[in-house]
C-alpha cells in the first residue's frame, strides 16, 4: 500500500500514480508548479517523487528510531507508519528482541559512545555508526517472547526486561550494578 505520488515499481508492474486522478491535489500543485517542474528529483512528471528503492520497506514490521535523540528511544513499528528524513528505520528479523534490545540499559551502556554526542547532550544515530552495534543472534521463540513483553510493557516493567537482555548476555550481578549505577549518574 502506498501513499505518496510515487513513480510506479516497474519490477512489480506497480504503475506510477496518476495525478489527474487525485484533481484536488492536482489543483494544489499546481500553484507550485513553477518550482516543482525545476526539481531534480521528480518522477516521470514533476508531480510524481522519484523511485525510492525501499519504498516497501515502510510496509513492512520495522523499527523506528530518531535522527539526534538525547534519550536513544527505539519504536517497534507494526503499522505500516510513514515517516519523514528525521528519522531512520531497521528492517529485518527478529525485531522484537532487537527492540528491546536497543531499549536497554546495557545498549545504553555499551553503544551511547559511539554515537558522536551533539549541543545539548544530544547524540546522532546515522546508519553508519549504527553499523557498528554487534547484536546477540537469538532464536524466534526468544523473539517472540520479547514480541509478546513489548505489547503488554509498562514502566515498572523495565528492571525485569533489563534482567533478561543481561540474562541473554550472561552478565554477571556485579556487571549489571555497574551499568545500572552507570546510567543513574
Amino acid at each position: 500500500m502506498y501513499y505518496n505520488i510515487h513513480n510506479g515499481v516497474k519490477e512489480k508492474n506497480i504503475p506510477p500514480i496518476d495525478i489527474n486522478n487525485y484533481p484536488a491535489i492536482k489543483t494544489h500543485l499546481d500553484q507550485f508548479w513553477d518550482k516543482i517542474s525545476k526539481r531534480d528529483d521528480k518522477g516521470v512528471t514533476p508531480y510524481n517523487l522519484r523511485n525510492c528503492a525501499y519504498l516497501d520497506d515502510f510496509n513492512k514490521q520495522k523499527i523506528v528510531y530518531p535522527e539526534i535523540t538525547k534519550y536513544l528511544p527505539f519504536y517497534l513499528d507494526e503499522n505500516s507508519f510513514m515517516q519523514n528524513d528525521k528519522t531512520f528505520m531497521i528492517t529485518g528479523n527478529h525485531l522484537a528482541y532487537l527492540t528491546v534490545f536497543l531499549n536497554s540499559s546495557l545498549f545504553k551502556y555499551c553503544y551511547s559512545g559511539i554515537f558522536p554526542e551533539l549541543q545539548g547532550g544530544t547524540r546522532e544515530l546515522r546508519k553508519i555508526f549504527m553499523d557498528n552495534v554487534r547484536v546477540k543472534t537469538v532464536s524466534n521463540d526468544i523473539n517472540l517472547h520479547f514480541h509478546n513483553l513489548i505489547r503488554s510493557i509498562k514502566m515498572r516493567e523495565l528492571e525485569y526486561i533489563d534482567d533478561l537482555i543481561f540474562d541473554l548476555y550472561d552478565l554477571t550481578p556485579e556487571e549489571r550494578n555497574v551499568i545500572r549505577e552507570q546510567l543513574e549518574e
